[in-house]
């Protein structure tokens, strides 16, 4: 019988890397703040297609780390600041969004919920996504032979992560969005959501004033 394909005590590996990502991918970002923003201004349904979107461009994200790209983005000096840029006048132009968002009780037709293309924009020009999935990935060292097999495993790894993590944030904001009915509290709530981000893109922009 041949060698198995993972060797016996990776469970702890593999389990530390899922925490890692937890913690270090999981934290509040544009993209995690985002999608719980969207959710809860604009419900579940209406914001899936933002959801796959950011989704779609982390996992791409994280194909430019394992194929060691996003090393070679990050070592740019000119790249980095429009980076930057691009997706804090993005995050910017969401907090608007979020923030002139109807209550989700009178929602219907009356506001478009961000689209596809602009999750996976964001995910794309997300300096965070690139340094956390960057770290979580070179941080993880799962003991395999083979260093493509290492870099498979992981990426897989990642991979359903990414979903998880994206989608419990969208789900949390939906589930809130829930108790949102009355209008006055609906417009509180998406005025503080937008504030977040807001304060999110400004963080954002003063690494390049750096």
């Amino acid at each position: 019988m041949g060698q198995p394909f993972l060797p016996a005590g990776i469970g702890p590996a593999l389990l530390s890397l899922v925490l890692a990502s937890l913690v270090v991918m999981g934290s509040p970002g544009p993209s995690t703040i985002s999608v719980t923003a969207i959710a809860s201004a604009f419900g579940l349904r209406r914001s899936l297609p933002y959801l796959a979107g950011i989704i779609l461009g982390t996992c791409v994200v994280l194909l430019c780390v394992a194929a060691g790209l996003a090393s070679i983005l990050l070592s740019q000096p000119r790249l980095s600041p429009w980076l930057i840029g691009l997706s804090s006048i993005y995050i910017l132009y969401l907090a608007y969004k979020i923030a002139t968002a109807p209550p989700l009780a009178k929602a219907d037709g009356e506001a478009a919920a961000p689209a596809f293309t602009g999750g996976l924009l964001l995910a794309l020009a997300n300096p965070k996504a690139y340094v956390a999935i960057a770290a979580v990935f070179a941080g993880a060292r799962l003991g395999l032979g083979s260093e493509g097999s290492e870099s498979l495993i992981k990426t897989a790894v990642l991979t359903i992560m990414i979903v998880l993590i994206h989608a419990g944030w969208s789900i949390a904001g939906a589930s809130f969005a829930r108790l949102l009915q009355r209008p006055v509290i609906s417009r509180l709530v998406n005025l503080s959501f937008a504030a977040i981000l807001a304060a999110s893109a400004a963080a954002t922009l003063a690494t390049v004033a750096r």
